[in-house]
């Protein structure tokens, strides 16, 4: 800092209100006229956000209604899309949904989806990145091998990247946080490749918000005409089955990347 600069301060890792509001600005600037000669001050960061370990719910938690997806333990509940079991690449290490196919010597992996469909629901979960990986939460999953071959042939995807260095990261609409090849995110929010993130995605009555790491990003409403209108621009224009269902699994995807997710809970609205 130097006398008469103006000096910029961003704060990160904020937390929400009990309402689930966030702060209405993170940014401040002002102008710094005078240090004093005989106190040089200090600088103190905070540490990378560390999400809690246990997959577990808080009695709070359990009386509003939220249920786990992961228990920390198994990957019950799960499955490759279109299969009964999930691909050997996804396993379970260290509290977390980990997808690496070098460690597991195997490209058996695939995107693994929920058991159950969920409709008007949030859902809140921690996730981080391999350097220049790539990944996503896709939701309203249409499970149905026989005419959809994949996940993202029906639902929307919020984008999991590496953003500094991952080929995507040139592409608007295409990073961490975005609506995929839908809609830009607001502000730029995510943490370096290695940290945690924390997710969180309301989706009720078709009106559906992205936050990451306490802010919100984008958000929709699939009632709206725009809401074809943004298909139609996009790389999802030929599918006829993409973004239509207002309710459907949860997907957590395979893009050949190594991958961790936890925490991973949802309540329905």
């Amino acid at each position: 800092m130097k006398p008469e600069h103006v000096v910029y301060i961003r704060l990160r890792n904020l937390p929400l209100s009990d309402l689930g509001h966030e702060l209405w600005t993170t940014e401040t600037w002002y102008t710094l006229n005078a240090i004093p000669g005989d106190a040089t001050g200090t600088v103190t960061t905070r540490p990378p956000f560390t999400p809690p370990s246990d997959n577990s719910l808080t009695d709070k938690e359990k009386a509003a209604g939220w249920q786990l997806l992961f228990n920390g333990n198994t990957l019950d509940g799960w499955h490759t899309y279109g299969k009964n079991t999930v691909g050997g690449a996804w396993f379970v290490e260290d509290n977390t949904i980990h997808l690496d196919k070098k460690a597991r010597g195997t490209g058996d992996a695939g995107d693994i989806v929920t058991a159950e469909e969920y409709q008007d629901f949030e859902l809140e979960l921690d996730w981080k990145i391999s350097a220049c990986g790539n990944s996503g939460i896709i939701y309203n999953i249409v499970e149905d091998p026989a005419k959809y071959n994949f996940v993202w042939q029906t639902g929307p995807e919020m984008q999991v990247l590496d953003n500094s260095c991952h080929p995507d990261s040139k592409f608007p609409k295409h990073r961490a946080g975005d609506l995929y090849d839908l809609i830009e995110c607001k502000y730029v929010t995510v943490k370096p490749a290695g940290e945690w993130n924390h997710v969180r995605i309301i989706s009720k009555g078709g009106k559906v918000e992205h936050w990451l790491n306490n802010r919100k990003l984008v958000d929709y409403d699939m009632n709206a005409p725009e809401w074809s209108k943004l298909i139609a621009g996009s790389k999802f224009k030929d599918m006829p089955g993409f973004g239509k269902s207002k309710k459907g699994k949860i997907a957590l995807q395979d893009h050949g990347d190594p991958v961790w997710f936890k925490n991973l809970k949802i309540r329905k609205l």
